[in-house]
Formats: C-alpha cells, sequence, structure tokens
C-alpha cells in the first residue's frame, strides 16, 4: 500500500540557467494544482546550469507524478526526491525586532548568541539578526523573539544537498523518466 500521508516533499532541479525555465516550472505545478510552499534557486559548479529546490505539500504517488513531469520539461537536466534521512536542509532568515532600550538588545543579543545567529546591523530602535540552520531552528528563535516586536522577517526557500556521495548528477533524464518507486528518483 502506497503512503497517502500528505507531507512537505523536496524536490531537487538541476536546470539550464536560461529565461523561461522558472516560468515552465511554476505553470507545471499551477497545472497539477500544486503550491509551491519553498522556493530556492541558484548558480551551480556548472555556469551554464542552475540547482532548484522546491518543498510542496504532496502524498508519495503525487509527488512521484510531479518528479516524472518535471522529468519530461526540456530544460530540466536531473529531478531528485530528497528525504530527511539522507539529505541536509538549511534555511536563511533575517528578524528585524525593535529594540529601543540598551537592557532589551543585550536580551536580544543573548538570546542571539544561544541560537548561534549573528547580529548583522544595529540602531537605537531595531536589532536584525541573521541565522541559518533548519527549519526548527528558525522557528524556534521566531518563539523566543515572539515576546519582543518583532517588526519585519524575511526568510529564504530550503536548500537541500544529499549527504555523503551522492549528487544530483547520479541519475540522468533518460533513466529515470520511466523509473517508478521513490528509490529509483
Amino acid at each position: 500500500m502506497e503512503n497517502t500521508e500528505v507531507k512537505r516533499q523536496t524536490l531537487a532541479l538541476l536546470v539550464d540557467n536560461e529565461p523561461g525555465v522558472l516560468s515552465q516550472i511554476a505553470r507545471l505545478f499551477s497545472r497539477k494544482g500544486y503550491n509551491i510552499e519553498a522556493f530556492a534557486a541558484g548558480p551551480t559548479e556548472n555556469p551554464g546550469m542552475s540547482r532548484i529546490t522546491i518543498d510542496v505539500l504532496a502524498d508519495e504517488p503525487h509527488t512521484e507524478l510531479l518528479c516524472n513531469q518535471l522529468r519530461k520539461l526540456y530544460p530540466i537536466h536531473s529531478v531528485k526526491w530528497l528525504n530527511a534521512e539522507t539529505s541536509i536542509y538549511r534555511e536563511h532568515m533575517l528578524v528585524k525586532v525593535r529594540a529601543e532600550s540598551s537592557e532589551r538588545r543585550n536580551d536580544i543579543m543573548q538570546l542571539a548568541n544561544i541560537f548561534r545567529a549573528q547580529i548583522i546591523d544595529v540602531s537605537l530602535q531595531t536589532l536584525t539578526i541573521g541565522i541559518s540552520g533548519d527549519a526548527d531552528k528558525l522557528n524556534g528563535l521566531l518563539n523566543i523573539l515572539s515576546e519582543f516586536e518583532v517588526l519585519e522577517i524575511a526568510r529564504t526557500g530550503v536548500v537541500a544537498i544529499e549527504r555523503g556521495i551522492a549528487t544530483i548528477n547520479d541519475e540522468s533524464k533518460e533513466s529515470g523518466e520511466f523509473s517508478y518507486g521513490k528509490n529509483v528518483l
């Protein structure tokens, strides 16, 4: 029996670095009725390629379908369905907090130190904190900072990479296109 539990799934894509690629990917998700929960894109070791990490709420059969549909798009070279047991996930967040007294600034700086966050900017009215880590760490800092006045949050999407020797280049588009099952994606 297949797992039909809807949960956050992470997909990593290796794509051509050219105009229109993001539009094609967004249209595919839209046509299939899925909202992209988090999205991060950036350059790779190859200047002609970009790596995209997408988080989507879906069950396993629908995630498999999305992977197979993504593989059919011309500018996509590789699609990997990542899982928490074999991958590393990180986000980055900037948080601006009201801190109008030196006592309040000191309290916030101590909290930032506990979470291994950095103070990025200081003014007489605010502190801006930068933090990287998994979602639990970022959410934990936000929960603690809720006793102060959080003025603004800027949060990246998740970036993820597999542990060990495995890479996104392990499978070609052709070999994975007609394979079924999570282990061969």
